[in-house]
């Protein structure tokens, strides 16, 4: 029996041993046990180099002019001379409205020239005064000035060169002047589509950079490979505070018209080349509901948020206007867990 309590006892003792020697063996210090929580994040260096200073701009091509061509007042469509998709030339006739109002103001304009004939002679010999003249003289250029506007409204011209792109009345129709196109009332659409425009918006940091008659490439996806040069035609003088833009009309040549208002386009601005410093485009990201863009940067075991103004992508690598000084590491994976300030523990290989 004591035997037994004796084995009992010693066995205790060395599983206490080894119990002590296992809990030695495989302690860990606090600092390793902290390296292992930090987050495990990459680096690369941001560099500077050139960069060629381009800015690639969509938009819609649009007529170079259009006009709304409709009378001045309600009247009948005696006869249309043209249709969509003829040619017309500035100053051809195109309408030829209900005339006889015309008639008659023409009727009251001869009368009233033969009566200014007869009291300018009466006038000469002293039989009138100069008042009785002078009223007549006024009668009579109302009366030219309401055949002139009845002339212009009776026989409806186009005012300038282009195609007509829309029609909306038929011969002996009444001109209701209700609206039919763009919110407009109009008997004929007329586009100048030689040449054409694209107006587009474009960052705020390349306003000194645009001037007039700068050239510009356009390209549209119906015609793949194939480029258009073009110029600046208007530079508009101020920046949308909203959106940080500024618009310019941009004109393209357009002889062999294979280019249509309506069609979708893509146009590159050239301005040089400019030494940026550029960082992979792993490094940059979005902060959800917002157009803002920022990557995180390395010093010394922690990581500093920092918001970035981008410009160009050239391959891989993102063009960084401002945010980001050459030399400095930027993070590049291992962002899921990274806050303003946070410890990372570098992993380069």
């Amino acid at each position: 029996m004591r035997k037994q309590i004796y084995r009992a006892a010693g066995m205790l003792q060395l599983v206490s041993v080894l119990i002590l020697l296992s809990s030695c063996g495989g302690k860990k210090t606090a600092s390793d046990e902290t390296e292992e929580q930090l987050p495990l994040v990459k680096t690369t260096i941001a560099i500077a180099q050139m960069v060629e200073q381009q800015v690639t701009l969509t938009g819609n091509i649009e007529p170079f002019e259009k006009a709304y061509i409709s009378p001045a007042a309600p009247m009948r469509v005696e006869r249309i001379f043209k249709e969509v998709g003829d040619f017309v030339r500035k100053g051809d006739l195109l309408v030829q409205m209900d005339i006889s109002n015309y008639r008659q103001a023409k009727i009251q304009l001869d009368n009233l020239e033969m009566e200014f004939a007869r009291l300018d002679t009466l006038f000469k010999v002293g039989s009138i005064s100069q008042q009785q003249l002078d009223q007549m003289a006024t009668q009579l250029e109302v009366a030219r000035t309401s055949y002139r506007n009845l002339t212009e409204n009776t026989q409806l011209r186009s005012p300038i060169n282009g195609v007509i792109s829309g029609r909306f009345y038929e011969n002996g129709e009444m001109f209701s002047m209700s609206p039919v196109v763009d919110g407009r009332a109009a008997l004929f659409t007329v586009e100048t589509i030689n040449p054409v425009k694209v107006t587009v918006s474009v960052p705020e940091q390349f306003f000194p950079k645009v001037d007039k008659d700068m050239n510009v490439v356009l390209s549209l996806d119906v015609y793949p490979g194939q480029h258009f040069n073009g110029s600046v035609f208007l530079k508009y003088p101020t920046i949308d505070p909203t959106t940080r833009t500024f618009t310019v009309e941009l004109q393209f040549p357009n002889q062999n018209l294979l280019i249509r208002p309506g069609m979708f386009g893509r146009v590159v601005l050239g301005f040089g080349e400019a030494n940026r410093v550029v960082v992979s485009d792993m490094a940059v990201l979005r902060q959800p509901g917002t157009n803002e863009r920022f990557v995180f940067v390395e010093k010394d075991g922690r990581v500093e948020r920092r918001t970035v103004i981008l410009g160009r992508l050239v391959d891989s690598q993102l063009e960084i206007i401002s945010g980001i000084e050459p030399g400095e590491a930027v993070v590049v994976t291992g962002h899921n867990r990274l806050l303003d300030g946070s410890a990372v523990n570098v992993v380069n290989d």
